[in-house]
């Protein structure tokens, strides 16, 4: 009777780890993406039916890999059987074969990277190419989109829904960009790797405050990317961040999953590999820049700020104060104005920051934001005002919802005052 549970829990685990990859491998068959995305959850129904019987199989995600592209490869079968009998009977195909695709000198190696490349395709909308990607790559649930981009969830559902009919009412293959049409697609294709990032980094949902699966698939595309692209800085530039980032992961959790706040982080646990790498790929960043440093070049000059302080109180806040006000003129958003604030404080005091992020209370981005209340809960707590500060911390507790940080949050508010 136990085996039930037990299957069904593995197969909701492994599908939403290994979807990403499915789907993408499969896409590569199929040249669909609504295909292969269809076939990834025909492999899903087939576990569905089969493991809670026969059991998990050792490798359950190379099972649904193979189920889904049995069935992908029978798909392209079908269609060619059926193209040879239209043949036979002089009916509509062309006597020549179509034209080859063009030579792509670089080559993309990788199918996930293909996959992020083709569902940012120009015929969709930027919000639409983001929120699509993180949906297929990096396996969002739309709650989770919405929580990362601060929108209504049932409109990044819509905005999923008309993606998909987009891509397919044009007949957008699964396809390798190249020249010119790689470059377009550059700015969402790095925002789609930040965010999935992010949600490995701090997850929105769930039992556990990292997905480290997540931030792995995104490092190394981001690396992949610094490859194939060697001559874009943004591309070093979200690279160094990302490296910079990763390096901390193994100190923000004790031992019991419990999360653990930058300041009380031991940094001997810090990958210093990582920081090195960080430093190597931020330098080439700077060294390909032929004008003012982009928005992920200076987050990672943030990144490397912290990465260089051997303890939280020898941390430069005044230069990452000054990064982030070149941040938020180069990148507007509430956001970062919250972040600069935080670094305003320790830099200038709370009580200029709780001015910053009182300023920021009427943002409807933010209205709904744990980390809004969170960072106004620590500077009214330094300023002694402990009732304000407990009640922030526990609006904040109520807003999030990932109970690792629901946790920490409340027992913040439970030791203020």
């Amino acid at each position: 009777m136990e085996a039930q549970p037990t299957a069904a829990h593995a197969i909701e685990t492994v599908f939403r780890l290994e979807s990403p990859r499915v789907v993408a491998g499969v896409a590569r068959i199929v040249r669909d993406i609504g295909i292969a995305e269809e076939l990834a959850q025909d492999a899903l129904v087939a576990a569905l039916e089969r493991w809670p019987r026969d059991g998990v199989p050792d490798n359950p995600g190379a099972w649904l890999m193979a189920t889904a592209r049995n069935r992908a490869v029978d798909l392209v079968r079908r269609r060619e059987t059926y193209a040879r009998k239209l043949a036979e009977i002089g009916r509509a195909l062309p006597d020549s074969a179509p034209p080859p695709e063009p030579a792509d000198p670089d080559g993309i190696d990788d199918d996930l990277l293909r996959l992020v490349f083709t569902t940012c395709h120009p015929v969709l909308s930027p919000e639409a190419r983001i929120a699509l990607t993180l949906r297929l790559l990096g396996g969002l649930t739309t709650a989770e989109i919405a929580r990362a981009h601060l929108v209504p969830e049932p409109t990044v559902a819509q905005r999923i829904v008309r993606a998909k009919r987009t891509l397919a009412t044009r007949n957008v293959a699964f396809e390798v960009p190249y020249g010119p049409d790689r470059e377009a697609r550059l700015g969402s294709v790095l925002d789609v790797i930040y965010l999935i990032f992010n949600e490995g980094y701090a997850a929105t949902a769930g039992d556990d405050l990292l997905r480290p699966g997540l931030c792995e698939d995104a490092l190394r595309l981001a690396r992949l990317l610094s490859g194939l692209m060697p001559g874009e800085p943004e591309v070093h530039g979200l690279t160094a961040l990302l490296e910079f980032q990763a390096s901390r992961t193994a100190a923000r959790t004790a031992p019991d999953g419990t999360a653990v706040l930058l300041k009380d982080q031991n940094r001997s646990r810090w990958n210093r590999m990582l920081v090195a790498r960080g430093i190597r790929a931020l330098g080439r960043a700077e060294a390909t820049a032929t004008g003012a440093p982009g928005p992920y070049a200076l987050q990672a000059a943030i990144a490397a700020c912290h990465a260089h302080a051997y303890s939280y109180a020898e941390t430069d806040w005044r230069t990452i104060a000054t990064l982030y006000a070149l941040l938020a003129a180069r990148a507007p958003s509430p956001v970062v104005e919250l972040n600069r604030a935080v670094a305003v404080s320790m830099a200038e005091g709370p009580a200029e920051a709780l001015a910053l992020v009182d300023t920021l209370a009427a943002e409807p981005a933010l209205r709904d934001y744990h980390l809004l209340p969170s960072v106004r809960a620590d500077l009214l707590a330094r300023l002694g005002r402990a009732a304000e500060a407990r009640a922030e911390f526990e609006r904040a507790a109520s807003l999030t919802r990932n109970e690792r940080e629901r946790a920490l949050l409340l027992r913040r508010a439970a030791e203020t005052g």
